[in-house]
């Protein structure tokens, strides 16, 4: 395949898939330009490692795979070097926004608990939350099926417990 005509294939296979990156951007990120980031940073790893790519895989879960790893670093680096700013207060560095696009109070609850998750439980949460059947979830985070399911039942109870003491 040409030059171009692998570039036309990825675009249009990221173009349909777009919706990935997104997914997997907010679930990592709170500020959104660091989003923002993030999502060039998954579609320049993507274009690099595109070349890789094996037809007899299917895209997404390939897609899934990459975007996860490249989420996990950044979320790491991240840390590491929010560790070495002066805090600042949230409330400064919000624009309040008018009520449109607001989540109800118990989907920002849900998001809270997801975000407390460490990373692989938070991309199996992105994942399962995606419809992603266990095998597929199993092949993108290199985790047996069992685990697969095991995690999600666990991970399920953490927030149960988490939003009941949460809960007005």
């Amino acid at each position: 395949m040409s030059q171009t005509g692998g570039q036309e294939r990825f675009l249009s296979l990221l173009d349909e898939h777009r919706k990935i990156l997104y997914k997997v951007a907010h679930s990592y990120c709170r500020n959104p330009a660091d989003r923002a980031d993030l999502v060039q940073e998954i579609a320049t790893q993507l274009w690099r490692s595109f070349g890789r790519y094996d037809d007899r895989q299917r895209f997404s879960t390939w897609m899934y795979r990459v975007a996860l790893n490249v989420a996990i670093s950044f979320h790491r680096t991240e840390a590491r070097r929010s560790r070495h700013l002066v805090a600042a207060d949230d409330s400064i560095l919000e624009i309040q926004a008018t009520g449109a696009g607001e989540p109800d109070a118990q989907l920002r609850l849900l998001n809270e608990c997801i975000q407390r998750l460490g990373d692989l439980d938070r991309a199996l949460v992105l994942l399962y939350l995606d419809g992603q059947r266990h095998e597929t979830i199993a092949e993108i985070l290199g985790i047996s099926e069992t685990n697969v399911g095991t995690k999600i039942g666990r991970i399920k109870e953490r927030i149960r417990r988490d939003l009941q003491r949460t809960a007005p």
